[in-house]
């Protein structure tokens, strides 16, 4: 993968203030583009930007599903940059653990929104605002939970199928100026999935080939690379990064 800046690019990085999405945003700083990352915690979103550097990054804090959040970030993105050539959206939750039998339905509305109706307004704007007439790509963060079966998590795994449906029509529709893409890695070490390897990282991680759980970075970089010019003839695929665990067959996360 290339590690020449872009051109000047600009992209949005939705749940950027630690994480993937902050990984995803280190590593596009890292080659030159410029970032508008945004999160629902306003501290956590400066120090993130001081990370990555004031004048390379802008903060935008607010939440996911909101229509008025979606439309400012965009909003604040033309004004301070002139463009938003590429968009991650890394945004979601999973607040509940069980069965589907058992899944409120009331959350399981909630996961959808902040997972997949944010990800499609997320879209819309940056399409009206800029990709519609100057192109651009776009990358969805889905998961290996969205293309096999995950116990216990079971409404965050159709969220994430929906993304990856989400992203073939977004392929499909908005071509050929416009690319889309999906990401669907397996256990990262954040905070966010700490509840599946905390306290046992080791044994989590001896079920995958590469010996390891992902890292933050290796997300970054395979988005990077889809929201690059290397990247110019993929459209609507799902890149799984998994450290290998799909080998092992039945294993999801």
């Amino acid at each position: 993968m290339s590690t020449q800046p872009e051109n000047g690019r600009v992209a949005i990085v939705t749940g950027a203030s630690r994480g993937i999405g902050y990984g995803i945003a280190e590593a596009l700083v890292a080659r030159g583009d410029r970032v508008v990352i945004t999160g629902r915690n306003e501290e956590a979103l400066k120090e993130a930007v001081e990370r990555l550097g004031a004048d390379r990054a802008l903060g935008v804090a607010g939440k996911a599903h909101d229509e008025a959040h979606q439309a400012e970030v965009v909003e604040r993105t033309m004004e301070a940059f002139g463009r938003v050539d590429y968009l991650a959206n890394n945004a979601g939750t999973n607040p509940v653990f069980g069965p589907l039998a058992e899944l409120d339905l009331g959350v399981a509305r909630k996961v959808f929104e902040t997972n997949v109706v944010s990800a499609l307004g997320f879209a819309q704007q940056t399409y009206k605002a800029w990709m519609k007439e100057n192109g651009g790509a776009i990358v969805n963060i889905a998961s290996i939970a969205g293309i096999s079966a995950s116990p216990f998590i079971g409404a965050y795994g159709m969220s994430k199928a929906a993304m990856v449906n989400l992203t073939l029509q977004l392929a499909s529709e908005m071509a050929p100026g416009v690319r889309a893409n999906a990401i669907a890695p397996a256990v990262v070490k954040t905070r966010f999935a700490s509840a599946l390897y905390e306290g046992r990282e080791e044994q989590a991680a001896s079920a995958y080939p590469l010996g390891r759980l992902g890292v933050p970075e290796d997300i970054g970089g395979a988005a990077a690379f889809l929201l690059s010019d290397a990247a110019a003839w993929i459209t609507g695929q799902t890149l799984v990064v998994d450290g290998g665990i799909f080998l092992n067959a039945g294993v999801g996360a």
